[in-house]
């Protein structure tokens, strides 16, 4: 039985969104820097935090560059290809849950916070102001970054289906891959909860306890 062809484009844009997201830049950078590989230190990690442990905060600058501009360029590639906010809403899954669990790291891969507000920029550069705000004003009153990371998360969904009411046209299926790109971030960040719940979550600025 054939395939239909759009069904094909499809699989192969979601494909290509997946292997972009797949892309670690903090190997590359830590490769291209000279440094240790990330996943053999700290949290073992590969994102720009873990890479900032290595004193080299060129490499962690570039690689949280890096991580978002990925998730950013697939989505606005979709968005340049004119295609429906269904297909634009999977891609942005996709690019996410290549940087999550990435083929050419045996799907052992970072924990999606850059990527995210990559995909966040692209879809509404508003909504990633606001992503942004939440994060600063959270990381300045409570100084735990998994925590500020996570709030932004949540209110993500709510922020765009709140601007499409005000400002921009918002598409359900896209809110829905919000709410998707949440979940995985509440749950790849599951020991961070657990050591905010514990009360051991390093803060802004200190070492991670033992």
């Amino acid at each position: 039985m054939d395939i239909p062809q759009n069904t094909l484009s499809l699989l192969g844009m979601l494909l290509t969104a997946y292997l972009i997201g797949s892309v670690s830049f903090a190997v590359v950078f830590s490769k291209l820097f000279g440094l240790q590989d990330p996943r053999t230190y700290g949290s073992g990690n590969p994102g720009a935090t873990n890479v900032l442990r290595s004193g080299n905060k060129a490499a962690a600058a570039l690689t949280l560059i890096g991580d978002a501009a990925k998730g950013w360029f697939a989505v606005w590639m979709a968005q340049r290809l004119e295609l429906s906010p269904l297909v634009i809403a999977c891609v942005a899954i996709a690019v996410f849950i290549g940087h999550l669990y990435p083929i050419f790291l045996r799907f052992k891969g970072g924990k999606g916070v850059a990527t995210a507000f990559g995909v966040m920029l692209a879809v509404q550069p508003l909504l990633a102001l606001a992503a942004t705000a939440t994060w600063v004003i959270i990381a300045v009153f409570f100084r735990f970054s998994s925590l500020a990371a996570l709030t932004c998360a949540v209110f993500a969904p709510f922020y765009y289906f709140f601007g499409g009411m005000l400002v921009w046209q918002a598409h359900l299926p896209i809110g829905v891959a919000l709410i998707t790109i949440a979940i995985f971030l509440l749950y790849r960040h599951k020991a961070n909860i657990q050591r905010l719940l514990n009360g051991t979550e390093p803060r802004i600025g200190q070492g991670k306890k033992t």
